[in-house]
């Protein structure tokens, strides 16, 4: 098969032959029909990821079809066509019997701790547990980001923010995470805000439907006044940045909650006396395990949401290794497509 291989961070990526994978006893391969190229493939390409081996084939966003099974594997079947949450669970410990395979102790993802979807076959580990079926007729390349961004903005939103519809949400970073979460959280009845220091970005959001958009650098007292009602109900964070967490608290109503999603280093500060004042909630949120995407593909599946709408750029496989180490387009959003 065809695969992008990193064999040094940092290094263009190769496009080079490799064997075909085959299943492990619980396992599944899956021929890929498209991949997202998220922000997270970059970090690891550029070794920001401990525990990634190289060389590695990255790509954790994807959609494709089975083609085989292991012996062990009973629910899922060869012809399906799958996505997969990016944190697949082991599917016997406490946290994946209760339907928590996001906070899995033992936790693979496809692209960091083995081979992922930057290929035209990849195997997937505990294929009953992790692989989710996708609705038919679903558009490849907006299938795919249901496996990590989509996924991740619904969870955020709805497992951690606990949104209902009439409600404000402030997105702060309009990368993946953040234009998804927009798209969600329209669909599901709320208004949606953004912040991004990028003209582009905020203009992207508008177009996925956010009712208004402002340069984080206008401040807290500034988001407050353009959502009104004291400040936002629920904001999620997703640029991963700690001036944009301390924005987020500032920028709450009293008892308002803050999803953490972006990948923050350090150890930032939290504005906490104004936390206990307010009685806010600060909470973190790893994408989403496979028991929870039923609500999610009911939505897909009845037209409601179509993430096909995140994709900006469609390129072959053959352009992924350049696409990995470019510099993305504030707002933009490239789907790799067999």
């Amino acid at each position: 098969m065809r695969a992008v291989r990193v064999t040094a961070f940092g290094a263009t990526p190769e496009l080079v032959e490799l064997p075909d994978p085959v299943p492990a006893p619980d396992g599944a391969v899956v021929r890929v029909e498209a991949t997202g190229l998220c922000a997270s493939d970059r970090f690891a390409w550029l070794g920001h990821d401990d525990g990634v081996p190289l060389p590695f084939v990255p790509g954790h966003e994807l959609a494709g079809r089975v083609v085989a099974t292991g012996r062990d594997v009973r629910r899922v079947r060869i012809g399906d066509r799958v996505t997969t949450p990016f944190v697949c669970g082991c599917g016997t410990c406490a946290q994946c019997r209760a339907g928590r395979s996001q906070v899995c102790p033992h936790q693979q993802q496809p692209g960091f701790t083995h081979d992922g979807a930057f290929a035209e076959l990849v195997a997937l580990r505990h294929a009953d547990h992790n692989l989710v079926p996708l609705p038919d007729g679903t558009d490849a390349a907006g299938a795919a980001l249901l496996g990590c961004r989509v996924a991740t903005a619904n969870r955020a939103l709805t497992g951690r923010g606990g949104i209902v519809p009439g409600d404000t949400v402030l997105v702060i970073g309009a990368g993946g995470v953040g234009l998804a979460a927009v798209l969600v959280a329209g669909t599901l009845g709320a208004d949606v805000v953004v912040a991004d220091p990028a003209p582009a970005a905020r203009a992207r959001a508008e177009r996925l439907g956010a009712v208004a958009t402002l340069d984080p650098a206008a401040g807290p007292d500034r988001v407050r006044e353009l959502i009104g009602d004291g400040g936002a109900r629920v904001a999620v964070e997703a640029a991963g940045r700690a001036e944009a967490l301390a924005l987020g608290i500032r920028a709450l109503r009293p008892q308002g909650v803050l999803v953490q999603v972006g990948l923050l280093s350090g150890d930032p500060a939290v504005p906490v006396p104004e936390m206990i004042a307010k009685e806010l909630v600060l909470t973190g949120s790893h994408g989403m395990a496979a028991a929870d995407y039923p609500a999610l593909m009911e939505l897909v599946a009845t037209g409601r949401l179509d993430p096909a709408r995140l994709v900006t750029h469609r390129i072959p496989l053959a352009a992924a290794p350049a696409a990995l180490a470019a510099q993305p387009e504030p707002g933009s959003l490239t789907v790799v497509v067999a």
